[in-house]
């Protein structure tokens, strides 16, 4: 009989977009046949993305927004303990805090599968205040994490501010209870020398030099920066555009902010782009920008964006904010700035752009990174290990 499989409980999960969803739909797809089970909710569109993962995934009949209700948790809560039971799951894996991390603890006093939760940084700062702020919502937390084997941090960043969150809730956890797995992005579909003139075309993006930054139309991503910095050298570099990539509710206001700059002429705001579209927009590009800051509960606990870029060969050129020292190597594959003004910003990339074998050095090292070390396997490798460390197999010890 072969190793036990796991059991993920994820809220975010393909079709649906974002981050998290990407990171949990790797791990379905490169996991090996067999050696994972995945628990999440209805999706418009799971029909078609879930027969082409190697391993099961079950959808309950909750749609996955209604996963975080009292009914829709009760209802994941038992289905996941028929899936442990059946499936015989030697560990379980939660996307995230809330919601999965409550069937995960159902899960564990129902069988006694022990469970880890990732953590990302936005969330442990929601956690921490929710919990400042509500006796019933600490003792929700201290129960949900204290009953966690082993936080799974994506930075060292948000590592420290896991420890700082079960401090804060009296909780007591040993140093290696908190692991840090750095994120990445597949360097077969996100690789240097694809073509462009596709996307190009369908996309209306004009000849010229070319900024990108993918990423939600929010604040703290920090698109209005790049506005700025892109304002500032605008005369010096006349074919100097900026494709912004995302949608949100900030969309309105950058808009705005561009035509009052009278650079409207020169951003390009694209919404609705598939992930097919992904790596022939970050070839077509010259620099990726990212100037994520932190803004109340709102963080970068890592950028999976920053490395697919570098995947591509793109030189970064990001805001040392939350987790993103982890992802941009500063100097090597990209350069880090320690300020959020876009005077610094223009001035970097104004250097950059007038210095094309420095890009390029920076664009091989990126990609060097990534082969090496910033890709999904090495992440399944990684979490697999800790699994094993800590799954019920090895906590009963040798027969």
């Amino acid at each position: 009989m072969g190793p036990r499989p796991q059991l993920l409980l994820t809220y975010d999960f393909p079709p649906l977009g974002g981050g998290i969803a990407r990171w949990m739909g790797e791990l379905a797809r490169r996991y090996p046949p067999g050696a994972l089970v995945v628990s999440t909710g209805q999706t418009l569109g799971s029909e078609a993305t879930d027969p082409a993962l190697p391993n099961p995934v079950d959808r309950i009949a909750v749609p996955s927004r209604r996963l975080r209700t009292g009914p829709g948790l009760v209802r994941w809560s038992r289905r996941a303990v028929k899936l442990a039971r059946q499936y015989q799951v030697d560990f379980t894996w939660c996307g995230n805090i809330r919601p999965a991390a409550y069937p995960a603890r159902w899960v564990l006093a129902r069988t006694g599968t022990p469970y880890g939760v990732f953590v990302h940084g936005g969330d442990l700062l929601a956690l921490q205040a929710r919990a400042a702020h509500s006796k019933l919502k600490r003792r929700a937390a201290r129960a949900l994490l204290g009953s966690a084997s082993v936080l799974v941090a994506n930075s060292q960043w948000t590592r420290d501010l896991a420890s700082q969150t079960v401090a804060d809730l009296g909780l007591s956890f040993a140093p290696d209870q908190f692991r840090v797995v750095p994120l990445g992005a597949d360097p077969d579909l996100f690789r240097p020398g694809l073509p462009v003139e596709r996307v190009r075309s369908h996309y209306a993006l004009p000849p010229g030099r070319w900024l990108i930054t993918v990423a939600r139309l929010v604040p703290h991503k920090g698109a209005d920066t790049v506005l700025h910095a892109l304002a500032i050298l605008a005369p010096e570099f006349a074919d100097l555009r900026y494709a912004v990539v995302g949608q949100g509710e900030h969309r309105a206001e950058l808009e705005t902010l561009a035509r009052g700059l009278q650079i409207e002429d020169r951003v390009r705001f694209l919404a609705d782009v598939p992930d097919r579209d992904l790596p022939g927009l970050y070839n077509l590009a010259d620099l990726y920008v990212g100037m994520s800051r932190r803004m109340g509960r709102d963080v970068e606990g890592f950028g999976i964006s920053l490395v697919e870029a570098s995947a591509c060969g793109l030189p970064v050129v990001a805001r040392r904010s939350g987790g993103i020292a982890d992802a941009v190597r500063d100097g090597e594959t990209g350069v880090l700035l320690d300020s959020s003004n876009p005077e610094p910003l223009a001035a970097t990339l104004r250097a950059l752009l007038l210095d094309e074998p420095r890009r390029r050095a920076l664009g091989r090292a990126g990609r060097h990174a990534v082969e090496t070390y910033f890709n999904w396997d090495r992440v399944v490798r990684d979490l697999r290990a800790i699994s094993r460390e800590f799954g019920s197999v090895a906590k009963a010890g040798p027969p």
